[in-house]
């Protein structure tokens, strides 16, 4: 045996003091944290300069629509504080007593058009934010019930949505609020019954693919009831693309209010829109009054844009194709 050979024990021995040795040598680099799906969430929205922006408009519209009472110069809506004289005044103007600003000018009823615009903010995105959740609450329960029984179920609950697609959402909404008179109640309820086939059919097509899964056969051989598999599984497997389509429609909703409230079937005077504070300028825009119309017509648009914008990232972020 040779002598520079050292037995397997001597080895065994020195282990400990080698290996440290060794791992000195050089600097231990640690590996950052898995990314979570917020993270990444966050950074590829915050990637889109066009998504940020459409964020910053929509979050000033709910910010103008959520404190409206308190950042608004004058309530519009308090009469006894009106006066006739400060109708149809231009941008910049002041009042008779000289103590207010018009920033925005007045309109014929002598209203503050800045504060009538966060008023009108106020009620448009309520009338369409309530809408669309009542709409996607029940789409989304109509759409995945036809997918996870099928047969008779599927074929009846999808030629109804077929039936309600079919037909222009505004003649539908017209119609309805023919029938049930004006009121910011029945336009959401009319609103509602517009938009839940939307959903009932995206729900659908989601749920097809998710009760195909292992999960959902898993859930079922542990007994479990079709409510619970539905609603707590594979509903929350569904809400990607739901959430998605209920951004659009956000913005088709409040464009339909506001297209109902311009013609004069939407809500009251009292609750004002941003589509009515439009109609009441309507009548002075070849007079030169252009501000009356002009300045709730920038607001809406720009609300719109602002969801459509995050509406088109959220689809591409949510797209499980662009997943990686």
């Amino acid at each position: 045996m040779n002598d520079t050979t050292l037995p397997a024990s001597t080895h065994v021995a020195q282990l400990p003091e080698v290996v440290p040795a060794i791992v000195a040598e050089g600097p231990v680099v640690a590996l950052p944290p898995p990314e979570t799906p917020w993270q990444r969430f966050r950074r590829e929205f915050m990637a889109n300069k066009l998504a940020v922006f459409g964020l910053v408009l929509l979050s000033l519209a709910i910010f103008a629509a959520v404190f409206a009472p308190w950042i608004s110069p004058q309530d519009p809506y308090d009469i006894g504080k009106l006066d006739i004289f400060d109708s149809k005044l231009p941008p910049g103007s002041k009042d008779a007593a000289g103590s207010m600003t018009y920033w925005l000018g007045t309109d014929g009823q002598a209203r503050d058009l800045l504060s009538a615009i966060f008023y009108g903010l106020r009620t448009s995105l309520m009338v369409g934010g309530i809408s669309v959740a009542a709409a996607l609450a029940i789409g989304s329960v109509v759409g995945l019930a036809a997918a996870y029984f099928g047969g008779w179920i599927d074929a009846l609950l999808m030629r109804i949505v077929d039936i309600q697609l079919s037909f222009p959402a505004i003649l539908v909404a017209l119609i309805l609020l023919a029938i049930l008179g004006k009121g910011v109640d029945k336009v959401i309820i009319a609103l509602i019954i517009v938009q839940w086939a939307y959903f009932a059919r995206a729900a659908r097509g989601a749920a097809l693919v998710e009760r195909a899964k292992e999960y959902v056969e898993a859930a079922q051989c542990m007994s479990l009831g079709w409510p619970r598999v539905l609603l707590r599984h594979m509903l929350p497997n569904c809400m990607p693309p739901l959430i998605v389509i209920a951004t659009i429609d956000l913005a088709h909703a409040i464009a339909l209010e506001s297209t109902l409230s311009f013609l004069g079937v939407g809500v009251p005077v009292t609750e004002p829109s941003l589509g009515m504070l439009i109609a009441n300028g309507f009548e002075f825009l070849l007079s030169g009054n252009y501000w009356i119309s002009f300045f709730p017509g920038i607001a809406l648009a720009l609300s719109i844009v602002g969801i459509n914008l995050v509406g088109d990232h959220l689809r591409d972020i949510l797209n499980p194709h662009n997943a990686h």
